[in-house]
């Protein structure tokens, strides 16, 4: 997997690849799919009766954490836990990860698996990520783990400064990833490094579509 799908992503950073030999993947993919586990493929997670509620493929999972650059002293917020896979490489390279699922059933069987890996610093919590956050905490990384019509603004105001948003903005067939930098108080500058296509992250707001 690593040298056939995420070198050729520019992920060459070595301690990523190690985390991904390190990390079961297949400990996080339902056991319908784990022959799949390690295919450049997204992967269903529920019964396929909603959109969207799929594992991404490896390769676009490698290239956000090695475009984040998460700090051993960093909070992270993932939205869209899904298989918990990408929170538990978020918590092996972060102080603590809080992730938020909005189906339950995903959010149970993430953090059931979590806790099978030891991952104690890592929160699953059932919420819907598309609603504003309660006053308090704020973070220096979000990772929306799947795709939006554009970047949630009132997501940018939880980022400390110097924090990083990523997320994949846009429709298909061509998306693009958003990376969000707060560089102070009042200012955010943006990178959009690659394209790739990812399924919707449920409850997030789409434009409106008129038809001529």
């Amino acid at each position: 997997m690593i040298e056939q799908q995420i070198r050729p992503w520019d992920v060459h950073d070595a301690e990523i690849l190690a985390l991904l030999d390190q990390i079961r993947r297949e400990d996080y993919v339902p056991q319908a799919h784990r022959a799949l586990a390690f295919f450049d493929m997204e992967l269903p997670l529920g019964d396929g009766s909603v959109p969207g509620e799929t594992m991404l493929a490896p390769k676009v999972e490698a290239r956000m954490l090695h475009d984040l650059h998460v700090q051993k002293h960093e909070k992270v917020l993932e939205i869209g836990t899904g298989s918990g896979f990408m929170a538990a490489l978020l918590g092996n390279r972060a102080a603590s990860v809080l992730t938020l699922e909005i189906n339950p059933a995903l959010a149970a069987r993430a953090a059931e698996t979590l806790r099978q890996n030891g991952m104690s610093n890592v929160e699953v919590r059932h919420a819907d990520g598309a609603k504003p956050l309660a006053s308090g905490p704020s973070f220096d990384v979000i990772v929306l783990s799947g795709s939006v019509a554009k970047v949630p603004q009132n997501l940018l105001g939880s980022l400390n400064v110097g924090g990083r948003l990523i997320a994949i903005v846009g429709d298909e067939p061509m998306m693009r990833t958003h990376i969000v930098t707060r560089v102070s108080e009042g200012k955010w500058e943006t990178a959009q490094p690659w394209d790739t296509v990812a399924p919707r992250l449920l409850s997030f707001p789409e434009p409106s579509k008129f038809a001529f």
